[in-house]
């Protein structure tokens, strides 16, 4: 009797040992969940699509290498707020109530100034691909991959300094504070020897931009810092008005227009161009692996700059993660997202460096901000006269 006792205790005490192995963290079984927030369906759902697309594809790329260092895996929770800031509580909680740990944020600048707002009360790190206004990374919990409005307003600027122009014009969205952003910037940055028209609406997507066309009918260069839904409607009112030499110069608003459902690109005579930091047309190096892995499994419809800015986010995020790993701090499922901010804040304000899709040796300032290299990108060249 005595011997049987001793080998159910035996037993007993193996079942113990492997299950006290398990629970110290050799195999975490759970995921660590990433949340996003963006226009799924509406008139910028372009934008929300690739974004999400993207997301997904970078952390199935990651999972199936085995996940982190750690061998912890990643889930993205999503939710459409169809770039209302209106829509962005409901979604948050949600995501919140789901796990969420830590966030790719907003797609759009109008709602992600009301996510950060929510964030910041349960410190949870976002690092946006998209959102670039200005007060978007305001709080310590709050980071962008994309350029800010100051900075690309600044870039188009110094880009547009460069050409020898004296006059030029400016189409602008006047109620929007992506578009407003960049404009101020743009405007500061201008060199005083070039005079502009400046041509303002308001409303996502106008329906008659006769007047704004009047105004700027004679200019041979128009910056439009606006997105494409409404750039879309001026090139299509205007193509037969605006000197088919001129140049359309756009910011990463215009990321996607060829795509833009109802608008055929191909008749618009005028050369179209933006400032960028990525080409959807790339065909080596990582970009072109991404456009390679991404048109494979999404078609050409959705690639864009957002979308390689959220794979980017993906890879940056677990590239900073390894490095915390690395740096003998605990990275698990259970991890809160208040833990998980420290951990990522100790990483982006503490010179990490990360190399993908839209570009080298990027870093990020403690304001949130990112540092890397704009590039001037035709995405379609003037018609033959």
């Amino acid at each position: 009797m005595k011997k049987i006792i001793a080998l159910v205790m035996a037993l007993l005490m193996i079942v113990g040992c492997v299950a006290v192995f398990s629970a110290c963290g050799k195999k975490d079984e759970g995921t660590i969940k990433i949340g996003l927030s963006g226009p799924l369906t509406g008139s910028a759902a372009l934008y929300g699509n690739a974004v999400k697309n993207a997301a997904a594809l970078a952390i199935k790329e990651i999972n199936e290498k085995g996940g982190l260092k750690n061998g912890v895996k990643l889930e993205l929770l999503t939710y459409d707020d169809k770039a209302d800031g209106a829509n962005v509580e409901a979604g948050y909680l949600s995501m919140l109530e789901n796990g969420m740990q830590l966030s790719l944020g907003c797609v759009t600048s109008g709602a992600a100034l009301e996510f950060k707002k929510l964030s910041k009360n349960d410190n949870l790190f976002f690092l946006t691909p998209s959102a670039t206004a200005d007060k978007v990374p305001e709080f310590d919990n709050g980071y962008q991959m994309c350029f800010a409005d100051s900075n690309q307003g600044g870039e188009a600027a110094k880009f547009v300094n460069s050409l020898n122009l004296t006059e030029i014009g400016i189409l602008y969205r006047s109620d929007d504070a992506y578009s407003m952003g960049i404009y101020e910037q743009f405007k500061a940055n201008l060199n005083s020897s070039i005079t502009t028209k400046d041509a303002a609406f308001t409303g996502e997507n106008p329906t008659d931009m006769s007047a704004q066309i009047t105004l700027l009918q004679n200019c041979k260069f128009i910056f439009c810092p606006i997105y494409y839904t409404p750039a879309s409607t001026f090139m299509t009112q205007a193509k037969d008005i605006i000197a088919a030499d001129a140049v359309y110069y756009g910011c990463d608003g215009f990321d996607g227009i060829e795509s833009a459902e109802g608008f055929n690109i191909s008749v618009i005579p005028q050369k179209v161009t933006m400032l960028s930091h990525f080409d959807s047309k790339a065909t080596t190096g990582v970009a072109g692996d991404f456009v390679k892995s991404y048109t494979a499994a999404y078609g050409k419809d959705t690639l864009n700059q957002f979308g390689a800015s959220a794979y980017d986010c993906v890879y940056a995020l677990v590239g900073a993660l390894n490095a915390a790993i690395d740096a003998g701090k605990e990275v698990s499922s259970e991890t809160t997202a208040s833990d998980m901010c420290k951990l990522l804040q100790e990483q982006f304000n503490g010179g990490y460096k990360f190399t993908g899709v839209t570009g080298t040796d990027v870093t990020w300032q403690k304001n949130g901000y990112v540092s890397k290299t704009a590039k001037y990108i035709v995405i379609k060249e003037a018609n033959a006269q």
